[in-house]
């Protein structure tokens, strides 16, 4: 149903009885019209038949009527009946005769009432043919009795056992291929069933598609006819139409190689509009941050790794060794205030979105921050399914805002549905897990993770499989610190719980192997302040948020700057308002590059000024530990440099 309101939503489109046609044929009801309507009519009915695809309309065997009716809205085009009958709303008939129609603009996505027409002439049809089941009459009628049941419950799809023991022929809107594609995916936990929502809400042509699959089917088969760019905006839901039906309407230009995306690097100085071209992924690899304390990391977390090969180097196992090029695909809760509440967290309340991040950023955010190490673990997908998944994440990033939940909806969930879809891998049907180590363990079981690569653990480092937490490097730093030094701690823990005060007695005894295992140590106990700074102005902020006077408004004015500002890095549509759909294209990429770079020099203005107001709100202990930390930090770097000139050395920068 093609109509703005859902004018008779839900209504069945099972046909009754047979037909003895050889292929479909649409017979206009002539009765009332004039030989121009007549005319007009029939030329549109012509150009919508000159449309379908070949396989459909002989195997859509059947002769439709199509007729103009009084009963419609105003702002409704047609509506197919319960039998083979096609109606088109009267009140447009007059303008489609005229011509007027072929110029008259509307609000709806196909510009003119001409165009809108023949795309509703297009999505009935669909319809029809989508609920035209084309099993035998016995196979047909237990899997209509299974399918009612099915529905009754508000279910999505066709679950497994309603297929039977022969072979099942799908039609279109419970394909799960179609579905995985489409948004409505394999619930974790319960085989066999939908999710119910779709959030593939983004950068959707008609926000109509999403309201059930049947509509998904038939308004994306207007654009697949219609829209010469649909290719190119949609690959993958392009080449399933043509793949079904044998065949596909001629395309516009051939479509760029590489697919744009949005850097949520941390870097503000950077423009963060990139482009990632499949054939330069090397390959993809499950990238585990390994648990921790905290409460929201206690699994660890799931992504994936895109081993992209620099300009020049052809595809192979040395592109492992560009690091700077490569991608994290990581999907989070996009957090729009200081406070990570644990009962959002479980509610949903905050948005899944998919972050494109340099590898670089998320090593030294999980090694160097929060001391956790990665493993970085190849997955064994063949060379289509690879860039199929590097396209399906590129769709993904423009066009997905699901929620958040760290139970059922988490890291581990989102990253193994973007798998499963972009894929297809027969392997990951039915594979469900809900905690990222639980995710990779499953992996590696079915082969499709190739762990072997973890075994030799230097190895491992040494050729980026592995990137270990700073932890054990600042304990082997503080090792080389007690074979040069009598100091009385024993663990790094120990050192850095010193102040800063009792730390710099230390840096004049020191040699140059000290002093450079001390420039390290120190520069983890002003992380470590920094760390303990922002949890401490949280605090402050949730203790007096409302509460006038209290120093936080424009500390807290611009923090919501800040969270406003950054969310186009997550959910990178919004630089284009209503522009187009699917994938930007060419002409969308002057309007990105603008608009992000705007967005980033704001960024940039906004996180220095935030730095600025963050220290003033400290309590001065604080503020005086991380200055004695930042003078430590200056005063043996020039140590360092001193002692470097007087061995004779080269004058250190």
């Amino acid at each position: 149903m093609r109509p703005i309101a859902r004018w008779l939503a839900a209504c069945g489109l099972l046909l009754i009885g047979s037909s003895a046609q050889a292929a479909l044929h649409l017979q206009l009801k002539t009765d009332g019209l004039s030989p121009a309507e007549q005319q007009a009519t029939q030329a549109l009915l012509d150009e919508a038949m000159h449309k379908l695809p070949p396989r459909l309309i002989e195997q859509l065997d059947r002769q439709i009527l199509v007729g103009w009716t009084e009963g419609m809205p105003s702002n409704a085009y047609g509506q197919a009946s319960l039998v083979s009958e096609l109606d088109l709303n009267r009140k447009l008939l007059a303008s489609l005769t005229d011509g007027s129609a072929a110029t008259e603009q509307t609000n709806r996505p196909h510009g003119t009432v001409r165009r809108e027409l023949l795309a509703t002439v297009l999505h009935e049809l669909t319809h029809i043919y989508d609920r035209a089941r084309l099993w035998p009459a016995a196979e047909r009628t237990q899997i209509q009795r299974c399918t009612r049941q099915h529905n009754s419950a508000g279910l999505i799809g066709l679950p497994d056992d309603c297929r039977g023991q022969a072979e099942r022929r799908f039609t279109l809107s419970d394909d799960p291929r179609l579905l995985d594609l489409a948004g409505w995916q394999q619930y974790v936990g319960r085989r066999g069933e939908r999710e119910q929502d779709n959030h593939q809400v983004v950068r959707s042509p008609d926000l109509y598609e999403v309201s059930n699959p049947r509509e998904f089917v038939a308004v994306n088969m207007e654009y697949f006819l219609l829209d010469p760019a649909y290719a190119c905006r949609r690959p993958a839901l392009y080449r399933y139409y043509k793949e079904r039906f044998g065949w596909a309407p001629a395309a516009k230009d051939e479509c760029p190689k590489g697919f744009a995306f949005l850097n949520a690097g941390n870097d503000f100085a950077k423009q963060p509009l990139g482009t990632v071209d499949p054939e330069r992924v090397y390959a993809v690899d499950y990238l585990l941050a390994e648990a921790n304390q905290e409460w929201a990391s206690r699994w660890g977390h799931s992504m994936l790794r895109l081993v992209i090969c620099a300009p020049g180097r052809p595809r192979g196992p040395d592109c492992r060794l560009d690091l700077q090029e490569h991608l994290v695909l990581s999907y989070r809760a996009f957090v729009n205030d200081v406070q990570l509440s644990s009962w959002d967290g479980l509610t949903g309340a905050y948005p899944s979105r998919l972050f494109v991040l340099p590898l670089a950023q998320v090593i030294d955010e999980y090694t160097k921050t929060e001391l956790r190490s990665l493993a970085s673990v190849p997955l064994t997908l063949n060379r289509a399914e690879i860039e199929d998944v590097v396209e399906h994440a590129a769709e993904m990033h423009w066009s997905y805002d699901g929620n958040y939940y760290f139970i059922s909806n988490n890291c581990a969930v989102e990253t193994l549905k973007l798998l499963r879809s972009g894929s297809d891998n027969s392997q990951l049907k039915g594979l469900d897990s809900i905690m990222p180590n639980g995710l990779l363990e499953v992996l590696k079981a079915r082969g499709l993770a190739d762990t072997s690569v973890l075994n030799d653990k230097k190895e491992a480092l040494r050729l980026g499989y592995r990137f270990d937490s700073y932890r054990d490097r600042y304990q082997a730093m503080f090792d080389v610190l007690k074979t040069r030094l009598p100091v009385k701690q024993t663990s790094v823990e120990d050192w850095l719980a010193l102040s800063p005060d009792e730390r710099r007695p230390w840096i004049e005894q020191a040699d140059l192997r000290a002093s450079a295992a001390l420039l390290l140590l120190e520069q983890a106990a002003f992380r470590r302040q920094l760390l303990l700074a922002q949890d401490e102005v949280k605090q402050k902020y949730l203790k007096v948020r409302g509460i006038e006077g209290a120093g936080m408004d424009k500390a807290n004015q611009t923090l919501q700057e800040i969270l406003a500002s950054s969310g186009f890095l997550s959910r990178p549509a919004e630089l284009l308002g209503s522009s187009g759909y699917g994938l930007p294209q060419a002409k969308e990429w002057e309007m990105l590059e603008s608009e992000s770079s705007q967005r980033q020099q704001q960024l940039l203005r906004l996180t220095g000024d935030l730095d600025k107001e963050v220290r003033s709100l400290l309590e001065p202990a604080r503020a005086a530990e991380i200055a004695a930390t930042e003078a430590n930090v200056k005063h043996i770097g020039e140590h360092l440099r001193a002692i470097h000139k007087a061995s004779g050395g080269l004058q250190l920068p």
